[in-house]
Parts: structure tokens; C-alpha cells; sequence
């Protein structure tokens, strides 16, 4: 979006001088060619949001993620420079209460356009509170970062979070879901820049069907398997297991790097037993140490299921719905799809 064709000639004058960052941010040359000083300056605050900003936006957009790739999204801390970026921002995507160093940098930010993903779609409890769903969190540790997440949220959208933990926010896992938010950013898009409201909706609308395609691949993939348990060390699946029908037990948490109890652990050998478990899955990012000492101690075999928080060169697969893909033939190995 360029910044530059709102003022008028009068006006650029006293903005040099005032140093209006606006106006020294492109050089002229970008101006000329209408390079980067047309597109819109789009902040995400980790892969997730990124990836739909980006194929959302498409050659409109410029995105700047605030995850670096390799980082654990929920042990970011801001640079005095990243906090400033975002002040600079056209457009911020972000999903609250995954980040709460993120979440407070936008709160002072005063971008005007400033879209918290998990208003986008309705969030679940995946907590032991959660009555009528067993998501096998039961006796999972409640996290500090998940306490403050979605107070405002919580209200008017149909979901008692219960007290405990706040609700889940780890959508982008079920296509489904990220479907609904890719929907809204779209809309949002078209908002902020209704100059390319049409490719925002074109792209908007081919992004969906893909999405809706590997909600096709997942359900009938899932639908016939030996067992509908996993055992994961981080318990970003809730989603998910809920979406198709499977029984997640996370080990240790939502927190990628908290230590389980031996008591859970014990609790682990006898539910992988009962529930014919064959596989502890572990992630990219975070520390597989647990994994593979539950799985020495229960004989149970290791893998990777990636809750694609970031995109590395150790990941499965180049982007999103790659991924995922990966994802999916790893627990239809693990669940023994037939």
C-alpha cells in the first residue's frame, strides 16, 4: 500500500522534514516501478499466519514473519526492532494467546488493521474440564501462557473455556478450522486494500478448496484404523483428534518442553497397552528426549507429527498442506489405517 499517494505535494515538504518514516522507507526507485512501496506491509506472528498472508495476498503483499523458522513460537521474545516493524504494519495476523510477547507488542502497536485469528473461528477447551469430549488430556498440567489466552474470546461465541486453562488455540491444525480463518483473512484483505479485493477472493477461494481437499484426504484416511489413539509429547492435536474421531493423549501438556510426571508416564504404558498404541510421537521443534525415553521404557516405536508451528529444512514437506500430508501418512502408520 503506498503510503505516499494520500499526501499531497504541499505536504511532503514539512513530512521530510518531520522524518516521516513512511516516506523514507522505499526508495524512489521502488516508487517509480511501483515495486515494493505498492504492496502492503503485512506482519504474522508465526508460520501459520504467515502462510495464509502469503497465499492469501499473494504479489500484494510483502510478509514479515516475527517467528523466525527453527524458533519455538512460544518462547518468542521481541526485538526493539521487530516491535517497531509492526508499528509499521498495514495489516498484523496473529492468533492470541500463543505469543504473549506478540500479543502485548500489537496491543500498543495502533495498527489499525489488526486481526486476531482466533476471533476467525469458534475455540474449543481441550482441557479435562471439557465434559462430553474425551480428548485424553486428563491429568495434563495447566500452562502459564495458555492461562491468559482468549479471555475476550471466551465470551459470545457459543463456548464455556472453563476456568482452568483457557481455550486450545492450536486450530490451524484441523483444515477445517484454518479454513474458516483463511475465510475471514481474506475478508479482512479486502478490507484493507479493496484496491485488490478481486485476486484477494480468488486467491481466498483456491486456498479453501485445498483445505477442504485435505479435510477429504484426513477423513477418509482416518476412517478405517486399527486403534484412534496417539501418544504425543506435545499436546497440540486436540483439534484434530476431535475432528476425526481419534483420541489424542498428550504426555506432558501443552507446553512442547515440560517434563512429564512419572506418574503420567506410568499412566501412558497402561493406556498404549489397552488402547493397542504403537507409536509416541514427537515434533521438529522441540527436544525428542521424552519421546524416546517413553518409548524405550513401553517398547513402543517413535515419529514425527509436526504441529507445524514452523516450516525448517528439517521438516516433512515445504509449506502447509505438504506437511500435513506427511502428518496424515504418519498417523494412518501409526493408528494402522486400513
Amino acid at each position: 500500500m503506498n503510503v505516499r499517494r494520500l499526501i499531497p505535494t504541499t505536504a511532503v515538504a514539512g513530512a521530510v522534514v518531520l522524518g516521516l518514516t513512511a516516506l523514507s522507507a522505499c526508495s524512489t526507485s521502488d516508487a517509480a516501478d511501483g515495486g515494493n512501496g505498492d504492496k502492503l506491509k503485512v506482519t504474522a506472528s508465526f508460520y501459520p499466519m504467515q502462510f495464509l498472508t502469503e497465499r492469501i495476498g499473494g504479489e500484494h503483499v510483502a510478509v514479515t514473519s516475527l517467528t523466525k523458522p527453527g524458533v519455538e513460537p512460544h518462547d518468542l521474545e521481541l526485538t526493539p526492532r521487530q516491535i517497531g516493524s509492526i508499528s509499521e504494519s498495514d495489516y498484523v495476523l496473529y492468533l492470541k494467546g500463543i505469543q504473549p510477547a506478540v500479543d502485548d507488542a500489537i496491543k500498543q502497536s495502533g495498527v489499525k488493521n489488526t486481526v486476531d485469528a482466533a476471533t476467525l473461528t469458534t475455540l474449543e477447551n481441550h482441557g479435562s474440564e471439557v465434559s462430553g469430549h474425551d480428548h485424553g488430556h486428563e491429568g495434563e498440567e495447566e500452562h502459564g501462557h495458555e492461562e491468559e489466552a482468549h479471555e475476550e474470546h471466551s465470551e459470545g461465541d457459543g463456548h464455556n473455556h472453563g476456568e482452568e486453562g483457557g481455550a486450545d488455540p492450536h486450530i490451524w491444525l484441523d483444515p477445517v478450522k484454518y479454513a474458516e480463518v483463511a475465510k475471514g483473512v481474506g475478508k479482512s484483505l479486502e478490507k484493507a486494500d479493496p484496491d485488490h479485493a478481486a485476486d484477494y477472493k480468488k486467491n481466498t477461494d483456491a486456498l479453501v478448496a485445498e483445505l477442504g481437499e485435505l479435510n477429504t484426504a484426513y477423513a477418509t484416511g482416518l476412517k478405517n484404523t486399527s486403534t484412534k489413539t496417539f501418544i504425543t509429547t506435545h499436546s497440540a492435536f486436540g483439534y484434530l483428534a476431535e475432528r476425526y474421531g481419534l483420541t489424542q493423549q498428550g504426555i506432558a501438556g501443552i507446553d512442547p518442553e515440560a517434563e512429564p510426571s512419572p506418574a503420567r508416564i506410568q499412566e501412558i504404558h497402561t493406556i498404549a497397552e489397552k488402547e493397542k498404541a504403537t507409536t509416541v510421537f514427537f515434533e521438529t521443534l522441540a527436544s525428542d528426549r521424552t519421546a524416546k525415553t517413553l518409548a524405550k521404557d513401553t517398547g513402543l516405536k517413535t515419529g514425527v507429527l509436526d504441529p507445524l508451528e514452523g516450516i525448517t529444512d528439517k521438516s516433512q514437506g515445504a509449506d502447509y498442506i505438504e506437511v500435513m500430508e506427511s502428518n496424515l501418512a504418519a498417523l494412518q502408520k501409526a493408528l494402522g489405517a486400513k
